[in-house]
C-alpha cells in the first residue's frame, strides 16, 4: 500500500503558486516601466516648437524639433506650429471721396514671436489668435488707410496704400507678438462707371505724355541743328583766321624779303618745261627799274649745238 504526503504536494502548490505571483508582478513591473518610459518623451516636428506644462502651468516655452522628455502624467508638452501662416480676408471699404470699394480682397502672412509665445497662450490663446487679434486689426487698419485716399489715387498708387497698411499692422500686432512678413492688397473693385472714367483719364493722360515726349523731341533736334550749325560756323572761322594769318606771314616775308615769291616758284616746281614756251619764262626775273631782262642760266644743248655749226 503506497501512502502519498499532503505536506509535500502543498508546498510544491505553494511554490508554483509564489513563482506564478512573482511572474505576474515582474510582468506589471515590465509593462509599467515600459508605460513610463514612452510617457516621457514627446516628440517636436520641424516647423513646430514644443511648450511644456506642469499641472497646467507653462514651465518652457522653447523646446526645439525632436525627441524631448517630461515627466509622465505630471508634465506635458504640446506643440505649436511657428511656420508662416496666412490670413485672408474679403471686405468693403470706402476712400476719401466716398467712393466705394467693392470685394477688397486682402492677404496677411505672419507667424508667432517666439519669445512671446506664452504671453500669447496666457492671454488669449493660440487657436484664437486669428479671430481676436487679426480679423478685428486687418480690416480696420485697411479701412482707415483706404479712407485717407481718393478712389483714382488707390487704383494708381496701390503699392503706396498698400505699404502704409503693412506698417500699421506690423506695428500693431508685433506688440502682441504677432511677427507681420508680409501684407497685399489682391483685389480692388469698383463700380463700372468709375472703373470707365478711371480708364477714360488714363488714356488721356498717356496721350498728352505721348505728345510732350513728341514735342521734346522736336526740341532736342532742333538744339541738336544749332549746335551742328554753330560747330561748322565755329569751324568756318578757324578756317578763314588760319588763311588770313597764312596770307599775312607771305606778305611779311614778301616785304622782307623781295627774292620769296622766286623761292616759292623753286620750292613749287615739279622739275618739267612746259610744252610751249612763250614770250615768259617763268624763271626770268624782271627788273622793274630796268627794261632789260635778266635770265637764269640755262644749259640747253640743243642751241650751243646749233650755234656750234654757225
Amino acid at each position: 500500500m503506497v501512502k502519498f504526503s499532503t505536506e509535500n504536494s502543498g508546498n510544491k502548490k505553494e511554490s508554483d503558486n509564489n513563482w506564478k505571483n512573482k511572474l505576474v508582478l515582474i510582468i506589471l513591473i515590465v509593462v509599467v516601466a515600459l508605460i513610463l518610459i514612452f510617457n516621457s518623451f514627446s516628440v517636436v516636428n520641424e516647423g513646430f516648437i514644443g511648450v511644456k506644462y506642469r499641472f497646467g502651468k507653462i514651465v518652457n516655452s522653447s523646446l526645439t524639433a525632436g525627441l524631448n522628455f517630461h515627466i509622465p502624467f505630471i508634465e506635458e508638452i504640446r506643440p505649436v506650429d511657428i511656420r508662416e501662416q496666412v490670413y485672408e480676408v474679403e471686405t468693403d471699404a470706402y476712400t476719401s471721396d466716398t467712393q466705394t470699394v467693392d470685394a477688397l480682397r486682402l492677404k496677411l502672412n505672419y507667424c508667432y514671436d517666439g519669445s512671446q509665445l506664452p504671453e500669447i497662450i496666457r492671454s488669449i490663446g493660440v487657436e484664437n489668435v486669428e479671430t481676436k487679434l487679426l480679423v478685428p486689426n486687418v480690416a480696420k487698419i485697411s479701412k482707415d488707410e483706404i479712407g485717407k485716399v481718393k478712389a483714382e489715387d488707390l487704383v494708381q498708387n496701390r503699392s503706396t496704400v498698400q505699404n502704409a497698411i503693412y506698417e500699421s499692422l506690423k506695428e500693431t500686432l508685433e506688440s502682441e507678438g504677432i511677427v507681420v512678413s508680409a501684407f497685399a492688397i489682391e483685389n480692388i473693385s469698383f463700380d463700372d462707371a468709375f472703373e470707365q472714367s478711371i480708364q477714360a483719364k488714363v488714356i488721356a493722360a498717356q496721350d498728352a505724355l505721348k505728345m510732350q515726349n513728341k514735342t521734346a523731341e522736336k526740341e532736342e533736334e532742333a538744339k541738336q541743328k544749332v549746335i551742328a550749325a554753330q560747330a561748322e560756323a565755329d569751324s568756318e572761322k578757324i578756317k578763314a583766321d588760319a588763311e588770313a594769318y597764312a596770307i599775312q606771314k607771305v606778305q611779311e616775308q614778301l616785304t622782307n624779303s623781295p627774292n620769296y615769291i622766286d623761292y616759292m616758284k623753286i620750292q613749287n616746281w615739279d622739275g618739267k618745261l612746259p610744252a610751249a614756251v612763250g614770250d615768259v619764262n617763268p624763271f626770268v626775273a624782271i627788273d622793274a627799274s630796268s627794261s632789260t631782262a635778266t635770265s637764269t642760266p640755262v644749259n640747253n644743248n640743243t642751241n650751243n649745238n646749233s650755234g656750234s655749226g654757225q
